[in-house]
């Protein structure tokens, strides 16, 4: 859960930098959250949002991400458009790209269609809120028809930013594949930092391309050690930190309950009013093998996006590694 001053914080934010990005029912949710609904503010906002928070708990991933984008659709002056992860938004622009006459057809009509993973009893419930709208599936089917390249800004002209849950590892890589495609134009504004379950700080500059937090002392007790490791290693608390140097971060959630090596590495970008504002640099858990060597990821990501920049016409939308036994000892 998000605590009450980190969902001020937010919507503060959020607000100062984009003025109109709390209008009523302006804020479109792709997230797929089966058994309840969940926004990064932490609270459930009816007014704000356009799409049902039913839509995001179907049972089926595919089923609730498209019904959330058809109710996006439905609402031509959306101000914000906010994932849970960049995943999930890159594969409702997927469906997009791939269903959209039938996604127009039940604009036109107002009538929501069944199809795997939507249940009879969801669809009656859903179908009251979807009401005809010719103009705006021929709006739908004219953009389609010029391309998919900056489609989200010519669907929703009004759009502000688009907010995503997380924007580090794998997920960089689907931010950077949205902004290059159908995003082209926006920002992208990541939130919150949260590590080991714990929220432990808020973005206030989301303007700015890459994410860096402010810590906010009173959500979760933190400890850091220096990187690289010393021999006798020290921990140091917040007021002990240095601007520039990395550290490793040890937990506390809740005191008393647990205390943990989260595998998280910082970077101390700066401080604000005393605080410090860090930039979350790797995973320490998050080593690959890829030939009986023990890699970094983010290492990994970086050769591996430096290759794919070697391959004409080849883009990078995800990977998977895993040691190879196919070439023996070669």
């Amino acid at each position: 859960p998000v605590p009450a001053q980190g969902s001020l914080l937010y919507l503060d934010t959020l607000r100062r930098a984009f003025p109109q990005a709390l209008a009523p029912r302006g804020t479109a949710l792709l997230s797929w959250t089966p058994g309840r609904p969940c926004a990064p503010a932490g609270w459930p906002l009816p007014t704000l949002y356009c799409t049902p928070a039913e839509a995001g708990t179907l049972p089926s991933r595919a089923a609730a991400l498209r019904v959330q984008l058809l109710f996006a659709l439905q609402e031509r002056a959306l101000r914000v458009l906010e994932a849970g992860l960049a995943a999930e938004l890159h594969d409702a622009l997927a469906a997009l790209h791939t269903g959209w006459p039938a996604l127009a057809q039940e604009l036109a009509l107002g009538r929501l269609s069944t199809h795997p993973g939507l249940s009879e009893d969801a669809r009656e419930r859903l179908q009251p809120l979807l009401v005809p709208n010719a103009t705006r599936a021929a709006e739908l089917r004219a953009e389609c028809t010029r391309g998919f390249e900056g489609i989200v800004q010519r669907l929703w002209p009004q759009l502000e930013v688009v907010v995503v849950g997380t924007a580090h590892g794998a997920e960089r890589l689907y931010c950077d594949a949205l902004r290059q495609a159908d995003c082209q134009g926006l920002p992208f504004y990541c939130p919150f930092y949260r590590a080991a379950g714990a929220l432990l700080g808020v973005n206030l500059w989301p303007e700015e391309p890459a994410p860096r937090f402010l810590l906010c002392p009173d959500w979760a007790f933190c400890e850091f050690l220096p990187c690289p490791a010393e021999e006798e290693p020290r921990t140091v608390l917040l007021g002990e930190l240095w601007e520039g140097r990395e550290y490793g971060l040890v937990l506390t959630a809740r005191p008393g309950e647990y205390r943990c090596r989260a595998g998280e590495v910082l970077r101390v970008a700066g401080f604000h009013k005393q605080c410090p504002v860090v930039e979350p640099v790797r995973r320490e858990s998050q080593a690959l093998s890829v030939r009986g060597e023990s890699i970094p990821e983010e290492r990994f990501c970086q050769s591996l996006c430096r290759a794919v920049g070697l391959w004409p016409g080849a883009h990078l939308i995800d990977y998977v590694c895993v040691e190879s036994a196919l070439l023996g000892e070669s």
